[in-house]
């Protein structure tokens, strides 16, 4: 197994057994033993299981942004790369739920409070969807709001009912997914 290799399956080991136990029921020898590597190795790769849980999101949020820009509807008004973003987002997510389990680990626990406090009040480069909600504040699409409560509004309907799906309350058919897109959109939406 190559260092790549070797690092890649750290992070999906931290990832699985993170989403199956939470941030405690995933030491580090265990996450070693789930990746098949010496305990000693894990400590090559990463200096602490805190840069491992880092390192993990970050590799997930780069491949949520990747995914994002598949297809993106650059030159369409906000509204259609709202849709576009909300429909993706939904996709991965019920198509990836131990991903989906997670981030919402990592979101819930004062990793994601640490990110997300960079992310709305950092210097850190802004991606895709901070870009596009700037410019639909920009040009008065969207309400006057705070950044955090518009994300909250767009996609914390979105989180709850990707959770819905995995969890068999409801079951997300490409119509529904639209429609629930579509609402999120005029939450925002002035």
């Amino acid at each position: 197994m190559s260092k790549s290799e070797k690092r890649d399956e750290i992070i999906r080991a931290a990832m699985e057994l993170i989403a199956e136990h939470g941030f405690h029921g995933a030491p580090m020898a265990l996450v070693a033993e789930r990746a098949g590597v010496a305990a000693g190795t894990i400590y090559c790769y990463f200096e602490c299981k805190d840069v491992l849980i880092r390192e993990t999101f970050a590799c997930l949020e780069q491949q949520i942004l990747a995914m994002l820009t598949e297809d993106f509807p650059a030159e369409q008004p906000a509204h259609e790369r709202f849709l576009h973003v909300g429909r993706k987002l939904v996709d991965y997510f019920i198509n990836s739920p131990m991903k989906f389990r997670f981030i919402e680990q990592f979101h819930n626990s004062p990793f994601g409070v640490a990110n997300r406090r960079e992310k709305f009040l950092g210097n850190q480069e802004k991606n895709i969807v901070v870009k596009l909600f700037e410019e639909a504040h920009d040009q008065h699409l969207i309400k006057d709001l705070p950044l955090p409560i518009l994300f909250a509004l767009m996609f914390g309907p979105l989180i709850d009912v990707c959770r819905d799906h995995i969890l068999e309350f409801i079951v997300l058919d490409d119509a529904l997914i639209d429609k629930t897109v579509a609402a999120c959109w005029d939450g925002v939406k002035r």
